[in-house]
């Protein structure tokens, strides 16, 4: 017979909880900023709009729930980009994790230049990642080192000298089935 102290009860209704669930205490490593807060699309929008304070883009293409930032898949397939407000000239190492649905495709825009963001094993291109987790959270590392941005994810290559631009935002691409992001930060190297 399995007993349950009320208190053990009461810590698992919190656990469940969906306060509980967003709660999330990363903390960007030191010298990195957040691009993304967990809690509204602050510092994100779209050409001609800015999302600051709200917590869904107008058309509902992208969201925050759970602390994490949701592309929102769209019947028939729509394309929409989400960049940050803030343009990044220096050099810099971007990190960011996403968790990709079934055959979901998006991007990563660095500058204008897009990496492929999506689930790799079924979608492509990059099918023979060994450390890929599908429909589990992944991490992108993207260092730009004089106009050249060097990408891996979860340390495989993805692209070793993607060309970008003297400077420009992070975008988010919203192509194809549910993609979500998390712990975006980026460093600006000397």
């Amino acid at each position: 017979m399995i007993r349950i102290s009320l208190v053990g009860l009461l810590l698992l209704i919190i656990a469940a909880s969906p306060i509980a669930r967003c709660a999330d205490t990363f903390k960007p490593e030191p010298g990195y900023i957040s691009l993304f807060n967990g809690k509204d699309l602050t510092g994100w929008g779209y050409k001609t709009n800015n999302f600051d304070g709200k917590t869904a883009s107008f058309d509902g293409r992208y969201s925050v729930k759970d602390g994490n930032l949701v592309v929102n898949p769209r019947e028939p397939r729509l394309m929409q980009i989400l960049w940050t407000t803030r343009e990044f000239p220096k050099d810099f190492n971007l990190k960011l994790e996403f968790r990709a649905a079934v055959n979901a495709d998006s991007g990563v825009f660095i500058r204008k230049p897009q990496l492929q963001c999506r689930d790799y094993l079924v979608a492509g291109p990059y099918k023979d990642l060994k450390k890929y987790k599908p429909q589990d959270w992944n991490e992108i590392e993207v260092t730009v080192k004089d106009g050249v941005a060097h990408c891996t994810c979860n340390g495989e290559l993805l692209q070793e000298a993607l060309k970008v631009p003297e400077t420009g935002p992070i975008g988010l691409e919203a192509d194809r089935g549910q993609m979500e992001y998390r712990h975006l930060r980026l460093r600006e190297l000397p």
